[in-house]
């Protein structure tokens, strides 16, 4: 397995593979939009040793209290669904990490499965004061610093880009 940056030849894709992986076209068509509107810090697909691409994770800025700070919000994450189980998305995870850490991106957040985030290192955002801009359960929105102190003494609502809100 390859991990590597999108290309333009990957856009469609990756389409496809959203669409396989969710229940709806509203991941797929939220990376559109935010792609289009230039709200993409880091697009990352795993393909398979024939090329095929089995995986993609996406991250757009987030804010907090209105400040941008160069945090990141992961949105989605999705590995085909024949291809699911086996580390595909851990491993894209850990890529990522090191490739915002690397750029100086400080901090991501997730709104996700609190079972499987917390494999790589998230934690709940409201260990630090951090909350969603929507009601979402306590466990399911969650940090990770990137850059070690950056979480100190930093609190506030986390907000995401605009395209979000048509999810």
């Amino acid at each position: 397995m390859l991990i590597r940056t999108e290309a333009p030849a990957d856009i469609l894709p990756i389409d496809r593979l959203l669409k396989a992986a969710f229940e709806t076209e509203a991941e797929a068509n939220l990376v559109m939009k935010l792609r289009e509107n230039g709200r993409c810090t880091l697009s990352l697909v795993a393909c398979s040793d024939e090329g095929e691409v089995i995986g993609h994770l996406f991250f757009s800025p987030v804010t907090v209290d209105g400040q941008d700070d160069n945090w990141q919000g992961l949105a989605p994450l999705a590995v085909k669904p024949e291809f699911q189980r086996q580390g595909i998305g851990l491993a894209l995870m850990e890529e990522a990490k090191e490739t915002l850490a690397e750029f100086g991106y400080p901090v991501t957040v997730v709104l996700g499965h609190s079972d499987y985030y917390p494999k790589v290192g998230f934690v709940k955002a409201s260990d630090y004061g951090l909350s969603c801009s929507w009601p979402v359960p306590d466990e399911a929105f969650m940090v990770l610093e990137l850059i070690p102190g950056t979480l100190a003494g930093r609190n506030g609502l986390v907000e995401y880009s605009a395209e979000f809100s048509d999810v």
